[in-house]
């Protein structure tokens, strides 16, 4: 039988465990809640609001550069996706806030999603240099169609990247609202995709387990499930959120150079410590398809 001293190490051992799990979720909650705020269009918030998410948000201040991982990051990486048809149909539905830059809506039906359709290139000219996207139709072919619409529109063309985190677990640039606040929208909204819809409907996991969202990856900023609309963010360092905010793209190589000079101008805290608005001012000259 254990001594009552082997009982009392086993119990500090217990409770240290304990405190460090907590202090673990208060760490995640606080990441969570980044994401934010928008709403009128996408925040992301939870470490993501930030993203309508980012659409508002907040986190803390950024010392290492862009290319270092953050070793502390535990998330698992999203489901692997399930195949969808070939094609599919999508739903864009008004919003309450009507549209910050004329546009019509997207097409609805027989979108396309395998063969030549199961990808797309795209050029982002900036200010601060070029971002170039490859969009995964295969995995979310609604918000790569709502994108794609947007961008031949011109809808993106001369708009800001209004918001940049730089804190630990969420390091992301945001970008597609034409009023630059963090507010703006196209006048629509739409469904969640990747990873999202990996997950059954009611699943807890959806909601709170946070995921990788990788260096590179390009994805949607809501305020909240079916509030998708113009709004997007640039992963430039591992990062970690709820699975709640699309994933629809990468960003090739020399377009992360691109995002980690913005990154390491750093951001003017605006709203928060390591959230606000980039410090080199990021203007999106053009968006075109490839």
């Amino acid at each position: 039988m254990p001594s009552n001293e082997q009982r009392r190490a086993a119990a500090k051992r217990k409770l240290e465990r304990q405190l460090a799990n907590r202090a673990d979720r208060a760490r995640r909650r606080k990441q969570l809640t980044i994401a934010g705020s928008v709403l009128g269009v996408v925040v992301v918030v939870a470490a993501v609001t930030g993203v309508y998410f980012l659409t508002r948000g907040d986190d803390s201040e950024n010392t290492a550069t862009p290319e270092t991982k953050d070793a502390s990051l535990s998330a698992a990486a999203p489901p692997a996706a399930q195949a969808k048809p070939a094609t599919v149909n999508c739903e864009y539905t008004d919003s309450q806030r009507p549209a910050d830059k004329p546009v019509n809506k997207p097409r609805t039906e027989g979108i396309k999603t395998d063969g030549a359709d199961a990808s797309l290139s795209m050029s982002m000219e900036t200010s601060q240099g070029p971002i170039g996207l490859s969009l995964n139709n295969a995995e979310s072919p609604c918000t790569v169609n709502s994108f794609a619409s947007l961008a031949s529109q011109g809808y993106f063309d001369d708009t800001s990247c209004h918001r940049m985190t730089a804190g630990e677990g969420l390091k992301v640039l945001q970008c597609g609202d034409p009023t630059g606040t963090g507010m703006g929208g196209p006048g629509y909204q739409f469904g969640n995709e990747y990873p999202t819809d990996q997950y059954a409907p009611g699943d807890p996991a959806a909601e709170s387990q946070p995921v990788a969202y990788k260096r590179g990856v390009l994805a949607m900023a809501n305020a909240g499930p079916g509030t998708n609309g113009s709004q997007f963010f640039v992963v430039y360092g591992d990062s970690e959120l709820p699975p709640q905010y699309t994933i629809f793209g990468t960003v090739d190589k020399d377009g992360l150079e691109t995002v980690d000079k913005i990154a390491k101008g750093g951001q003017d805290n605006a709203n928060g410590p390591g959230d606000g608005k980039p410090t080199l001012p990021v203007t999106v000259t053009s968006m075109r398809i490839d």
